[in-house]
């Protein structure tokens, strides 16, 4: 509403004049807003086998000159997204933000930031990608806002403002007319209080990640009603559904009560590396309530043009969780459905390669989810790259081609990250100085140097600022671009990014692969991990993986296969083709995917 506004201020013909402006603006953002046409009526269920490609919209492609990534820029592109396979592209947050967390801030929820463009650019992103059948998911930021956001500005000005109980305030403890006292109780962590006094107003509010980012009252039913009238706009231009930033901390204890303490084994308080006394972090997350409101955004999201698009919009849900069980709540039941990709990181972020480790987490996801699809998400823009994370620094390769046959070859939908399929590093500031993640980079420097390093612009070509900008890039190209670009790995055959190009194809195209179920195999081995992919009516499908720079060879002829001998759908270079499923010979990190005839 800024930019109406701005608009208003010019007009001073009185209270007629006004309502003409809001009236003209009105019919000018909503024109600005008209829906893009979408191809997704043709398919229910599209994502249960989905390719998600995150874009990181800053750091995808400049076509402005300013150093920074647009949405221009992702249009201009999605020739390539199409050749690769992906199936819908999830956007970080685009709208308008000071970026103290570079858009997780949000100040304007139904705008575009004029650093990635406009709506009508947006609308254009849709309509083209639209045309190759790739669809477009918002990021959709609910538990905080930016303290720049209108909505905040207004709570914070009085005690009495309507939007006062849209966020978190509380009065301090032995709070005086001279001091704010103490925070209410004990939440944050490493020795920082999670908040933050308001010298106007008198008051602490809360906020969950960084004092820039107030936590919403989701105890207030108009927060709800807020969201879902937010939903509704971005669905009007056609989006395909939306991933559900940092859902599980929505609701805080309603009591306020102190976080407990964080013991050992031995019941003696865990202390952090400065000293401080850790605590365990229940007050603050996973209430119950977020559930009831995952349903009721899951309904109204699902009756959102229903008789049009039945069954297509998609729930993407960053969930958290340490088990399996923690996971398959997050899908509700039949009756009260909440997301229908609660993303799975226990398997993508085990960061080592252990065998047995990868092997349980794909049992559970087979097993545990009620048949429910997985979403395997092996990086994001909030952790290192796989390079960094599993490389060893010479098979750095041939690593990711085994980490990315485990998320395309396993069952269910897959998330990866820009630039794992050219094999991008993890290239982190060198000095405090070149910092720009300052939300986290700063304050724990050196240990821990923010997340500006897997964040650095798409590596294009060989050429200057490898292709990302004309101008100066907003976090520096890494030396590494001079050989891993999409120029550079597009006229090689043996290339990750030919690795990644035929395995997803191979994922569409296989009906094992497509809808089989997993059944692992070899299931002593500590060295390869091995399973089958079967479906009624097809060919079953091998998949081994060498998780050792050593040579291995496996014997997969067991009673699960309909028979002894399998033609090679994909192999890492250099890799045979056994002529029998009882002697196959992997290379170093070597990958073999057969079909069994």
């Amino acid at each position: 509403m800024r930019k109406a506004e701005r608009m208003m201020k010019k007009w001073t013909g009185g209270a007629l004049a006004l309502l003409v402006l809001i009236a003209a603006f009105g019919a000018w953002r909503d024109s600005a807003a008209a829906p893009a046409k979408t191809n997704t009526a043709n398919e229910r269920g599209w994502w249960k086998n989905a390719v998600i490609y995150q874009v990181y919209p800053r750091s995808f492609q400049d076509t402005s000159g300013d150093g920074i990534g647009d949405l221009n820029g992702i249009t201009g592109h999605l020739d390539y997204l199409k050749e690769l396979g992906v199936d819908a592209i999830w956007l970080t947050p685009v709208y308008p933000s000071p970026n103290a967390d570079f858009g997780y801030d949000v100040a304007d929820y139904r705008d575009i930031s004029p650093e990635y463009g406009s709506l009508e650019d947006f609308n254009r992103l849709v309509a083209e990608a639209n045309k190759r059948n790739i669809r477009v998911v918002m990021d959709i930021v609910m538990n905080h806002t930016s303290d720049e956001n209108t909505w905040f500005v207004q709570s914070r000005s009085s005690r009495t403002d309507p939007y006062r109980d849209w966020y978190v305030w509380r009065d301090g403890k032995d709070e005086t007319a001279t001091s704010p006292g103490e925070p209410p109780n004990n939440w944050g962590g490493y020795g920082h209080s999670s908040w933050v006094w308001d010298e106007r107003t008198r008051q602490y509010y809360y906020h969950h990640f960084s004092p820039h980012q107030p936590d919403l009252n989701w105890y207030n039913p108009a927060i709800e009603q807020e969201f879902k009238e937010i939903t509704s706009y971005w669905l009007k231009l056609g989006v395909a559904g939306f991933r559900f930033d940092a859902i599980g901390t929505l609701f805080e204890d309603a009591n306020f009560r102190d976080e407990p303490a964080a013991l050992d084994v031995n019941g003696k308080p865990i202390l952090d590396a400065e000293g401080h006394p850790e605590i365990q972090h229940v007050m603050t997350g996973l209430h119950p309530q977020v559930h009831t409101v995952m349903q009721q955004m899951r309904a109204h999201i699902d009756s959102f043009d229903t008789n049009t698009f039945p069954g297509t919009r998609v729930l993407i849900g960053e969930t958290g969780g340490r088990t399996v069980k923690d996971l398959l709540q997050w899908y509700g039941t039949s009756q009260q459905p909440e997301f229908e990709l609660p993303m799975d990181q226990q398997l993508g972020f085990v960061n080592k390669l252990d065998v047995a480790a990868f092997r349980q987490k794909i049992i559970e996801a087979e097993t545990e989810l009620g048949g429910n699809v997985p979403l395997l998400v092996f990086d994001n823009h909030d952790r290192d790259r796989m390079d960094a994370r599993y490389g060893d620094g010479v098979h750095d390769v041939a690593i990711q081609r085994a980490l990315s046959t485990i998320l395309f070859a396993s069952g269910g939908a897959s998330l990866m990250y820009y630039g794992d399929e050219i094999g991008m590093k993890t290239t982190p500031p060198k000095t405090k100085a070149e910092v720009k993640d300052t939300m986290t980079g700063l304050a724990n420097w050196p240990k821990y140097k923010g997340r500006d390093g897997e964040r650095t612009p798409m590596q294009w070509n060989d050429g200057p600022n490898a292709g990302f900008t004309t101008g100066t890039p907003w976090l520096p190209v890494p030396p590494s671009a001079a050989t891993i670009n999409v120029k550079v790995e597009e006229g090689n055959a043996n290339s990750l990014l030919a690795w990644y190009k035929a395995l997803i194809r191979l994922k569409k195209t296989v009906p094992a692969l497509e809808n089989g179920a997993n059944i692992m195999l070899d299931t002593e081995n500590t060295k390869v991990l091995s399973w089958m992919r079967q479906a009624q009516g097809a060919p079953q499908v091998v998949v081994s993986v060498n998780f050792t720079a050593d040579a291995q060879t496996v014997n997969l002829a067991g009673p699960q296969m309909k028979a002894k001998t399998a033609r090679a759908l994909l192999k890492s270079p250099g890799g045979t083709d056994p002529a029998k499923l009882d002697r196959i010979e992997l290379g170093p990190f070597g990958v073999y995917v057969g079909e069994v005839r």
